[in-house]
């Protein structure tokens, strides 16, 4: 029985010899004898386990496989070419990613792929060679500053401002994505994505969804103009179906009740003005306007990942709360930044970070364009216009925010209550007296003809003994002169 299974495993072989010599042939196949057909599986079950494995271990070591090729992925530079992250190679060759030290901490948890940052969202254009013959890959250029990028992020350090701070160009690249605190990227052993790094306390807050308070009645405002609500009862206290609203001056302001106009409900940030007016207006046409104008309920897709606004409207006291962004209304700085661009220059633009795809052997060479500027995504029709840009003009002016150079200063305050504790926030333009939205900007010298779209969002607000955002102005002067200085 052993010879005849030594048989039935030399023509086992030849068959599998034969196979591979006619499946890898240009030639045509032709057909094996018949009689291979009547082997017993009987027999070939009967043979040894350990003949068996010397069958397979010499048929596969025939047939030899190529290890797949490796990319060193590319490297990231920022808008001036000043360089980032690169790849380190070591000695055994292996690689891992290193941010140089100048930029490390104030870029670690916007750019590490720890920290789900730009680079792990931009890993398949830095791992794709720019030909077959490259090992390593091609290199991306941001639209981010980095010496603006470390001033505000310094600046916040020694404010001790836990938060987060968003600087747009008027064409909505990000110029400046500061989340503090962060971390030393170099400290940590880990390269890849990590949770805690990405979300939690030195995760990028930048990017992270919470109520914006009062910042939201930039379209609150404009929907009431759209709807013609232009005046409303403000008892300063109201409730209804027993839930009560109140304005956060109802206990120090004697003039209430009074009957308060839409110019006025906006300066002074009236709570009620704007449940009132969502309230007649209603949830359809609410959320209507919202997606369509602000382009809020849907998801904005940007190259540095979506943008996913939240808004929840189960009950009249959901609806009425949502329009001074409390309730179930989420979002983040980034679309805020993007929503003062809207407010000022009438047009939404997708915000964006990806400038240049380079060559890595050569950053100055542009292997292909990066994201597209200019591009708007949702429009305040013009005759809502002029009325939101006096309210945030009354709104700026009460700051005492002086931005040196050619700039009228656009704000709206916001004192939000989350699950975290009460958050400030100042979204605000410098508008620049040279700049027509749509223009083809220099960012090399960007503060000659350029705006400036800064958001601030204050988490500690406690330690600096605030209760409301339109306290918070020192601030928020801080970052903007931070920027400025560091801008030709």
């Amino acid at each position: 029985m052993i010879s005849d299974n030594k048989k039935l495993i030399s023509l086992i072989m030849s068959m599998t010899v034969l196979s591979a010599v006619v499946s890898c042939s240009s030639t045509p196949q032709h057909s094996i004898d018949s009689s291979v057909n009547e082997i017993n599986s009987e027999e070939v079950s009967n043979i040894p386990e350990e003949t068996t494995a010397e069958v397979t271990e010499e048929i596969t070591t025939e047939v030899p496989t190529e290890p797949p090729k490796t990319v060193t992925k590319g490297n990231i530079y920022d808008t001036k070419g000043n360089l980032l992250i690169y790849t380190e190679k070591s000695a055994d060759g292996s690689e891992k990613r290193k941010v140089v030290e100048e930029y490390a901490v104030p870029l670690a948890n916007i750019i590490t792929e720890m920290s789900d940052g730009y680079d792990l969202r931009f890993n398949e254009i830095l791992s794709t060679p720019k030909n077959e013959a490259e090992e390593i890959g091609k290199s991306i250029q941001l639209t981010i500053d980095a010496d603006v990028q470390n001033a505000v992020y310094n600046y916040m350090e020694s404010a001790n401002l836990i938060g987060s701070a968003v600087v747009m160009r008027t064409d909505g690249s990000i110029l400046s994505q500061v989340s503090y605190p962060s971390y030393d990227p170099s400290t940590i052993e880990k390269t890849e994505y990590d949770e805690e790094l990405a979300w939690g306390e030195y995760g990028n807050k930048a990017f992270q969804n919470f109520e914006p308070g009062s910042c939201f009645k930039i379209m609150s405002e404009v929907i009431s103009d759209k709807h013609g609500v232009y005046s409303v009862w403000d008892e300063g206290e109201w409730t209804d179906d027993g839930a009560t609203i109140v304005n956060w001056d109802h206990d120090t302001n004697s003039y209430y009740p009074m009957e308060r106009s839409l110019h006025s409900a906006f300066i002074n940030s009236s709570n009620i003005f704007f449940a009132k007016s969502f309230d007649q207006i209603g949830k359809d046409d609410v959320l209507k306007d919202l997606d369509e104008i602000f382009h809020f309920v849907t998801d904005i897709q940007c190259d540095f990942g979506d943008i996913q606004n939240n808004i929840e409207i189960t009950c009249n006291d959901d609806l009425r709360r949502s329009a001074f962004g409390q309730s179930y209304i989420l979002t983040c700085p980034i679309y805020l930044a993007a929503l003062g661009r809207e407010a000022v220059f009438g047009d939404m633009v997708r915000p964006f970070v990806l400038k240049n795809v380079v060559d890595t052997d050569n950053p100055t060479i542009v292997l292909e364009n990066g994201s597209q500027a200019n591009e708007v995504i949702a429009t305040i029709p013009e005759e809502y216009r002029q009325n939101l840009l006096d309210g945030m003009l009354g709104v700026a002016s009460g700051l005492g925010v002086y931005p040196s150079g050619n700039f009228t200063f656009y704000a709206k305050t916001g004192t939000a209550e989350t699950w975290e504790g009460d958050f400030l926030y100042i979204t605000g333009c410098l508008k620049n007296g040279n700049d027509t939205a749509g223009n083809s900007y220099d960012y090399t010298n960007y503060k000659e003809n350029g705006s400036y779209i800064i958001v601030m969002q204050v988490r500690n607000p406690q330690y600096h003994g605030l209760g409301f955002a339109s306290e918070s102005s020192y601030l928020y002067q801080g970052i903007v002169n931070a920027v400025l200085e560091n801008q030709n």
